[in-house]
């Protein structure tokens, strides 16, 4: 590389080298080259005579035409570097000697600043052309200066002493330092003996005795006077663990080496002070005594702040009150500017102008001071850093929560007060929720912990909302205002002013904070200056989009201001109001392409939306409640969230008959279809709650019915009406309504029969919510499609439309449907053959439970893992996997009585491999019985298929081809994608469908496994 004159930069403190101003590097080329670059560079700016270049390059023995010699070299040279020069003086490199490492580090060393001067050393001096005549007196010169300035620092731990001490053993001076060192750690025998070698090597290598200096250290160490001293220790006391914030340390130190004023910002309760105490201890001025601690907390007047400071250094000073803040300062710039300094300014928040004013003056009279500050707002000063404080990190569904700060922090302070109490089974509910409903906040935590002298963990976690009456317990000699978690907030509080107070009231109603439109509608019409100034004081936090919230302690606080100041009604109506309307808005969009955007927002808004439904439940506001639910049901429908639509369409529901009446309809559908969900409606309630949609005008209304209905209709049973609701949605002016009758009718299809047709049904409803922009029904249509391409026996196509499916589950940020995905396609390569693959995708679904949370969730994938296991011969692995689904299972709302059939099913294929084909045919006919009396042909089957099994390994073939045919007759089809199934026809053969009905074919399968009929 080239550049301009005037750009370069070379470095001798070892191996030459040559940059950019910019500190791009540059090849400066061969040995010889170098030496000349090295040998200029110690006249920076100087010319060096030819005759001196040429003695210094090649000394005694020149070349025999050294003058072209040294040409050469120099246009070699200039060919990188063109500020090499030819004047009537010699040859000129153009640099200045700050350009050259040598001349910054005498500079530096001169004035006394000898830790920046050593650092520029990166090895030995001109280490690679010592073998120049000149360099190696230049080199030794260096050497000689480097070594003289690691003794006047005078700090170098033992390890470096000794290394110094074994590469110069004659250096006195390097022995003292290294013998006061070992006593300072109370290795007094060490450094007698370092004394000793030194003695013996002056008098064998030089015939002289140690200086008096070495005398006197040696005599020192024998009184015992340099023993370990400790460090003046000026910070508050340490009696508790510091816990959970090892991040926060590195990177508040990481702050200070840059600046000179880093102030931690944050809410009370976060930790600030301790924070600030634990980076003060570990500063390298900390052992030297440099460390100073203000506490303002309970300076109460600008003009007492410096007196404060001044307490911090054990001086006081009296006068003329009105001279006290001049002189203080004086004073206090005397100590601070005695050497390099740091002074943490400790509750800065409840004078905020004067510790601004205070601290920027400070810094700049004492220029080798550093300060830390800590307060609830920034000091807004020049040269600040500030280093937001928030909560410890908290668990958030995670199975696994040791690691979490909060958890870390609580469980620490728990044992303390409470030995033996450790995180297991039987707390770790407990201890998660604490964390989370404490917000990880330090101080929250530490007084719900103390609370573990008088009550256990669950009647802590009982009492939280009632935490300013629980969480009282603090220290005796804390602060009055860190003893309760209500003095904590009340501190911040009563430094707001009355426009603040107002807002900061108002705010409370959001339980997952808002946007400023939002706030501006609720709460205040011009809210963004006030509410920039809560953030600044630590009362409200800004996040990403962007977004305002409270930690939750600050808003319970708040909350009860708002209803002390008469406000309550008006704000929540207006908070209820406008959530109805954002649901409403972006409801119908959940079915289009603006899916994801709408998703994002009810993400965003969810705990808000809960809270206006569940209030206005609470509250018998019908229609509100009505108009709510409405517009977050099919949310949680995409989100797999129906445990929540399932609760709260019953509590709507139970408002009574002042809902309107096509609300009503469409609740009690969509409650009558979620309980019938994966079994059966009763005919006669459905045809009723259906017609009542038809007649109120709600299939008009709600797109959501063009599926609900028909579905609900075939699930009872009843295919004559539900072709009806399947007609009516396919006339919608709706494209979504007209995709979701041609799936509903999918389903229709398949339980007459007609698997041609009801896969083209597919397909059409498929590429219809793919033109809609809906990804929900595009997956859900995706699994039924795949499911029909692995009976055919193509698992390889059936795994990728599995895939596609997960793709867009994972779009759709359904991490439920990303789990059924994944153990879908697990139970799909198992089919196939690859069962480290399936295991694999077991893996990932475990991993999304364990961040859910989710039990219901955890137990099915645990029997989806059997299914797995056991395909791959791992028959001991899944019999306790079964065993532990039963035993689980017993308690599960979801699966309910499906618990039976599922372990009969898994049983039987257990005791298949087992070969225990008696309790296989047990096992399989109460399977037959379930899944028959729910009249589920598909399900019907696959247990046929099993009993075909457990009949051919009897060597009743005949039995096996007849329940095969039956299975054709009831399904349509063999499951050829079985790997089983494929090896029984492969075996026995492959029977015609016979010329039966279902009901028929159904009979004589109940008959086949011993079923008794009434």
């Amino acid at each position: 590389m080239i550049w301009e004159a005037g750009l370069v930069r070379v470095a001798l403190l070892g191996p030459t080298e040559m940059a950019a101003e910019d500190g791009t590097p540059v090849d400066i080329g061969g040995a010889r080259v170098r030496m000349l670059l090295a040998r200029l560079a110690l006249d920076p700016g100087r010319p060096v005579p030819t005759t001196t270049l040429i003695d210094d390059l090649w000394g005694e023995q020149p070349p025999a035409d050294a003058s072209n010699a040294l040409q050469s070299l120099v246009s070699r040279l200039r060919k990188v570097c063109p500020d090499v020069t030819l004047e009537p003086g010699g040859y000129r490199l153009g640099v200045e000697q700050d350009d050259v490492d040598v001349f910054r580090f005498e500079r530096l060393r001169a004035a006394g600043r000898l830790d920046e001067a050593l650092q520029l050393w990166r090895g030995e001096a001109l280490a690679d052309v010592r073998e120049a005549p000149f360099a190696q007196a230049a080199a030794a010169r260096l050497e000689e200066a480097r070594l003289a300035s690691e003794e006047e620092r005078g700090e170098l731990d033992v390890p470096a002493l000794t290394a110094l001490h074994e590469k110069h053993p004659l250096r006195e001076r390097l022995a003292g330092l290294l013998m006061r060192a070992l006593c300072a750690q109370g290795r007094q025998s060490e450094a007698l003996h370092v004394y000793a070698e030194v003695r013996g090597r002056l008098a064998d290598e030089l015939g002289v005795d140690p200086s008096a200096e070495l005398q006197e250290i040696h005599l020192a160490a024998l009184r015992g006077e340099l023993g370990p001293r400790a460090a003046v220790d000026r910070l508050p006391v340490r009696l508790t663990s510091f816990v959970g914030r090892d991040d926060e340390l590195t990177q508040v130190s990481g702050l200070l080496n840059d600046a000179r004023l880093v102030t931690l910002v944050g809410p009370g309760g976060a930790g600030k002070t301790r924070l600030a105490t634990e980076v003060a201890a570990r500063h390298p001025l900390h052992t030297k005594g440099r460390v100073w601690f203000a506490a303002l907390a309970g300076v109460r007047a600008a003009e007492d702040l410096a007196g404060a400071v001044l307490g911090a250094f054990d001086v006081t000073f009296g006068g003329d009150p009105l001279r006290r803040s001049s002189e203080g300062m004086h004073r206090i710039a005397e100590v601070l500017g005695a050497g390099d300094s740091l002074l943490v300014l400790d509750n800065c928040e409840h004078l905020i102008t004067p510790a601004a004013e205070f601290c920027g003056e400070l810094l700049r009279r004492v220029p080798n001071l550093r300060v830390i500050a800590t307060s609830r707002e920034p000091l807004a000063i020049d040269g600040e850093s500030l280093y937001p404080l928030g909560p410890l990190a908290v668990p958030n569904g995670q199975a696994d929560v040791g690691g979490f700060g909060a958890v870390r922090l609580f469980l620490d302070r728990a044992k303390a007060v409470r030995p033996g109490f450790r995180l297991d089974e039987s707390t770790v509910d407990d201890v998660r929720q604490i964390c989370r409903r404490l917000d990880g906040m330090p101080l929250a935590l530490e007084l719900a912990a103390a609370r573990l002298r008088s009550m256990t963990v669950q009647q802590i976690t009982q009492r939280l909302d009632d935490r300013f009456r629980l969480l009282t317990s603090g220290s005796r000699t804390a602060l009055p205002r860190q003893r309760t978690l209500r003095a904590v907030v009340e501190w911040s509080w009563d430094l707001l002013t009355e426009e603040e107070l107002q807002l900061a009231r108002r705010l409370s109603v959001f339980p997952a904070g808002a946007d400023l439109a939002a706030i501006e509608q609720v709460c205040h019409p011009d809210a963004l200056y006030v509410l920039t100034s809560l953030v600044e004081k630590s009362i409200v936090d800004l996040a990403d989009a962007p977004r305002y919230r409270m930690l939750e302690t600050i808003r319970v606080y708040a909350a009860e201001q708002l209803e002390a100041s008469g406000e309550r009604a008006e704000t929540t109506a207006r908070f209820r109001r406008y959530y109805r309307d954002l649901a409403q808005h972006w409801e119908p969009l959940t079915r289009t392409a603006r899916q994801l955007e709408a998703i994002t927002v009810y993400e965003d808004e969810h705990d808000n939306i809960i809270a206006a439904l569940r209030g206005a439940i609470d509250d018998h506001e019908v229609e509100l409640a009505a108009d709510l639910l409405g517009g977050v049901f099919w949310y949680w429908l995409v989100k797999g969230d129906n445990e929540r639509a399932a609760m709260s369409v019953h509590d709507v529901l139970a408002l009574g008959e002042h809902m309107p009446e096509d609300l009503s309809a469409t609740f009690r559908a969509m409650e009558l279809i979620m309980n019938a969900m994966p079994g059966q409606a009763h005919k006669d309630d459905a045809a009723a709650i259906i017609d009542d949609c038809v007649r109120t005008g709600a299939t008009q209304k709600y797109p959501s019915l063009a599926l609900a209905l028909p579905m609900l209709a075939f699930l009872s049973h009843n295919h004559e009406l539900a072709r009806r609701e399947v007609d009516r949605a396919a006339g919608s002016d709706d494209p979504w309504a007209r995709a979701a009758a041609d799936w509903a009718m999918s389903f229709i299809l398949v339980d007459e029969g007609d698997l041609d047709g009801a896969e083209l049904a597919r397909d059409r409803a498929y590429e219809q919510f793919v033109a809609a922009g809906d990804r929900w029904g595009s997956a859900m249509t995706l699994g039924l499609k795949a499911a029909f391409v692995s009976h055919t026996g193509d698992n390889q196509a059936a795994i990728a439309l599995y895939q596609r499916g997960l793709d867009v589950a994972l779009e759709l940020r359904s991490q439920d449907d990303a789990v059924q995905q994944h153990w879908r396609l697990a139970a799909e390569y198992a089919r196939l053959g690859d069962h480290a693959t399936a295991e694999r995708e077991i893996a990932k679904a475990e991993q999304y439970v364990d961040r859910l949370g989710n039990d219901q969730m955890a137990l099915m994938l645990s029997y989806a893992k059997a299914e797995v296991l056991l395909r791959s011969g791992r028959v001991a692995e899944a019999r306790a996997l079964s065993a532990h689904f039963k035993e689980a299972a017993t308690t599960s709302t979801v699966l309910g009585s499906f618990v039976a059939e599922w372990s009969a099913v898994l049983d039987a294929r257990i005791a298949i491999a087992d070969n225990d084909l008696t309790g296989a045919e047990a096992r399989v006919a109460a399977a037959i019985e379930s899944t028959s009396d729910r009249g589920d042909m598909p399900d019907v089957a696959t247990v046929a298929e099993l009993l075909a099994q457990i009949r051919h390994a009897q060597g009743r073939d005949d039995a096996a081809r007849r329940l095969l045919a039956l299975t054709k007759a009831v399904r349509g089809r063999l499951d050829l994608g079985d790997p089983d199934v494929r090896r029984l026809v492969a075996e026995i053969g492959e029977p015609e469908a016979p010329q039966v009905t279902k009901p028929e074919a159904l009979q004589e399968i109940r008959g086949e496994a011993g079923i008794r009929e009434d």
